[in-house]
Order: structure tokens, then C-alpha cells, then sequence
């Protein structure tokens, strides 16, 4: 019976061989610990497994870094993210509101050091989402519901956003805005409220027409009044021989015509001209 014939490598090649092995094996761990690039829009901070854990002043930009491999580098975005929030809450009265938000937030990039030492990276969740909570429970229940739906919107919406930022802050979060996207009443609720908003409405162009035309008669009274006034002065300085005068210019004016054609004077009442024309 015929053996395989057997293939003997020589030892330098087997350990040459063996080490491009262990090398390749060693560069692939540590290719995902050693060698971090850091991306656009974030910043790292370095927790020491031997030398003091986190680096709290000590952060790292956007860009390649190497690493020993048993410290952590840990990322952080410090772009300004956008979440959104749906809750229910009770007005001052207590009927229920659905209340839908909108908000913008960051960490403090200079402190993501400290940020991950006290509150860790799901802050988020652990800070800005109660903090929003608390501070919309609190705001909205000192209004009534149709204050909710009218006027106060705008009012609600700052007050939320500076208590929440307020209380963001002293845990490094930079809150950028609170938006309320949308308030829901009851439907009952909602539609007696826009039947009040229309009443109104129509009250307040009612009063309006009214207001109008009072100051309409008023500017007609007055204007009235001026002219009997004017009537008045002009009147009393009126006497004859400006009234002879007036005549006596009048006619030369007429007489300039081309259709007059014999001025009789004096043979008018009062001594005034006469024009007589081809009749």
C-alpha cells in the first residue's frame, strides 16, 4: 500500500509563518481600540484603566488618535440633536391635554468630560426628557384650557423652555429651543371653546362698525358746525357797499364775454349794472 508523501517545512519558515499569524490576529484587536478616528460633529474623552480614569479637562478633537489598549476613548456627539416628546398632562382645572414637543439640545462639548463621569452618555434619557416632563406638567397646570388654545401658547412655550434649560444647564446640556408642536383638547372641550373665540370675534367687529360710524357722525357734526360758523363770520361782515362792490366785479367780469352786449348802468335795484345780452 503507496503513502502520501509527507512535507517537511523547515523550522525558521514554520516560526516565520506562525508569526505573520499572531501579528495579523494582534493588529485586527487592536485596530478597533488602538486606532480611533474620531468623525466630524464629535469630540472624545479618555478614561485611564491605570492612571486615574477619566480625563475630565482633557478632550479630544475630531481626527486620528492612537490609544493604549486598556484605555477607553469615548465619543460623544456634540452637534445639536433634536428630539421629540408626547405626553399627557391636566390644565388648572383638571381636564387632561395631550401636549406634543419639539426640542434641540447639545452637551457642552468642554465638559463631556465631566458630563460622563456624573451622568454617562444616555443623558438624554436620564436629564433632558424628565426635566421637559416636570417643567411641562408644572406650566401647563396654571392655565386654563382655553388659554392652552388661545392667547397664552407662545407665554407656555418660554416659560417651559427656561425652566428646563435652567435646570439642563448645571448638569453640562446646552438646550437650544422647545417647540410645541401641537396641543389636543377633549373634542367637547375644543369645539365649545371655538364657538366662545367665534362669539367673540363677531362681538368685537360689531363693536368695531359701531365704533365707526359713531366717529363718522361725529366728523360730520363738526364739519357742520364749521360751516354754519363760517356762514356766520361771513355773514355779519357783510354790509352794502361791499355788497355794490362784489356786484360791480362780477359785471366787469361778465361784460368781457363775447355774448354781452349793452350794460345799462345804474338802471339796476340797488344802482347795480345791467347786462342785457342779443336778446
Amino acid at each position: 500500500m503507496s503513502q502520501r508523501p509527507q512535507i517537511n517545512l523547515p523550522g525558521n519558515l514554520s516560526k516565520y509563518i506562525f508569526y505573520i499569524v499572531a501579528l495579523f490576529f494582534l493588529f485586527a484587536v487592536l485596530s478597533n481600540t488602538t486606532f480611533i478616528t474620531i468623525p466630524p460633529g464629535k469630540k472624545g474623552v479618555m478614561f485611564k484603566r491605570f492612571n486615574g480614569g477619566i480625563q475630565k479637562d482633557r478632550i479630544y478633537d475630531q481626527g486620528f488618535h492612537v490609544v493604549a489598549p486598556w484605555n477607553d476613548l469615548i465619543v460623544y456627539d456634540v452637534r445639536i440633536n433634536e428630539g421629540f416628546e408626547k405626553m399627557e398632562v391636566l390644565s388648572e382645572n383638571g381636564l387632561s391635554i395631550q401636549v406634543e414637543l419639539s426640542y434641540r439640545y447639545n452637551p457642552v462639548s468642554e465638559k463631556i468630560g465631566y458630563l460622563h463621569d456624573e451622568i454617562g452618555s444616555d443623558y438624554l434619557d436620564r436629564i433632558i426628557k424628565p426635566e421637559i416632563r416636570s417643567a411641562t406638567r408644572e406650566v401647563i397646570g396654571k392655565y386654563l384650557p382655553e388659554e392652552l388654545y388661545s392667547t397664552q401658547r407662545e407665554a407656555i412655550q418660554d416659560e417651559i423652555f427656561q425652566r428646563t434649560a435652567e435646570a439642563v444647564t448645571e448638569k453640562y446640556i446646552t438646550l437650544d429651543a422647545i417647540l410645541i408642536s401641537s396641543l389636543e383638547l377633549p373634542p367637547k372641550l375644543k369645539a365649545a371653546i371655538e364657538q366662545k373665540l367665534e362669539e367673540e370675534q363677531m362681538a368685537f367687529q360689531y363693536e368695531f362698525r359701531l365704533d365707526k360710524e359713531r366717529k363718522e357722525s361725529e366728523r360730520r357734526i363738526i364739519e357742520a358746525n364749521a360751516k354754519a360758523e363760517a356762514n356766520r363770520v361771513l355773514t355779519a361782515s357783510l354790509n352794502d357797499k361791499i355788497l355794490k362792490d362784489k356786484g360791480i366785479e362780477a359785471t366787469l367780469e361778465l361784460a368781457k364775454s363775447s355774448n354781452s352786449k349793452i350794460i345799462v348802468i345804474g338802471g339796476g335795484d340797488e344802482g347795480l349794472p345791467i347786462i342785457l345780452g342779443d336778446q
